[in-house]
């Protein structure tokens, strides 16, 4: 991971009529980093992210990729939603490659990079199959390789695997660092699940509840590949629990 700063998040003030949801954030995320954010059900995870794609505009603050004020239509920055959007018209590889069409990249080159992410996620020989005829699991994959297949500079997640069972969610997880261990990208996960958090990142960001701070930042250097069952991720899942707590 690089020490240069990709993502700048600076005093970041967002109300809704007499609400105050994000109340004066700052952070830094270095390039290549794999920050998972957690914090309360309903304080603002969503909201925040929503504020990184300009789908909510903000009250006071900036936010800059590179040093320049963030802006997904002329930066390469992808976003997983919670729910899937594959369009259920479009094959596999048709799907994946969406975002490379948009972009009018070489069609020689989408070809390639369609036919990496599918094999490093498993789905090649599932390239002319539709979204309706996938499961849960491969569906997400389907939406996980084309945000990779783009080579996006900044990869924004809010909680993309909620709605999976536990085991099919450590398996994506484990695609999903393998990807990122590839390519470099730099990883902003939302999450509520605490050990989801502490499996993924290289550090963890806990937010207070509504009016929303940061709590505290945590550098987690557990070594990978990580077990659940040890007691030094143990002790980390417990003090981040012990974070969130807000009663």
């Amino acid at each position: 991971m690089s020490e240069q700063i990709k993502v700048r998040v600076e005093h970041l003030t967002k109300s809704f009529g007499n609400l105050l949801v994000l109340d004066d954030i700052s952070f830094d995320v270095k390039e290549g980093e794999f920050l998972c954010i957690v914090g309360p059900t309903g304080c603002g995870k969503t909201t925040f992210l929503n504020s990184l794609t300009k789908l909510y505009s903000i009250d006071q603050g900036r936010i800059t990729l590179n040093g320049e004020a963030i802006n997904p239509r002329r930066q390469n920055i992808a976003y997983i939603f919670q729910e899937y959007s594959t369009m259920e018209w479009l094959t596999v590889e048709e799907n994946i490659g969406y975002g490379l069409r948009i972009k009018h990249i070489d069609k020689a080159e989408i070809q390639r990079r369609v036919q990496d992410v599918m094999e490093m996620v498993g789905l090649t020989k599932y390239a002319r199959f539709y979204p309706g005829q996938l499961s849960a699991s491969m569906l997400q994959r389907v939406v996980i390789a084309r945000a990779f297949a783009v080579q996006p500079e900044l990869l924004l997640m809010d909680e993309p695997y909620g709605q999976l069972d536990l085991q099919l969610k450590y398996h994506l997880e484990d695609e999903l660092i393998r990807l990122w261990q590839k390519t470099h990208t730099t990883v902003i996960f939302i999450t509520h699940n605490i050990e989801e958090a502490v499996y993924l990142s290289d550090r963890i960001l806990v937010l207070t509840n509504k009016p929303t701070k940061i709590k505290q930042s945590l550098s987690n250097d557990l070594p990978r590949p990580r077990k659940v069952s040890e007691p030094e991720f143990i002790k980390l899942r417990n003090e981040v629990t012990d974070l969130i707590k807000w009663w």
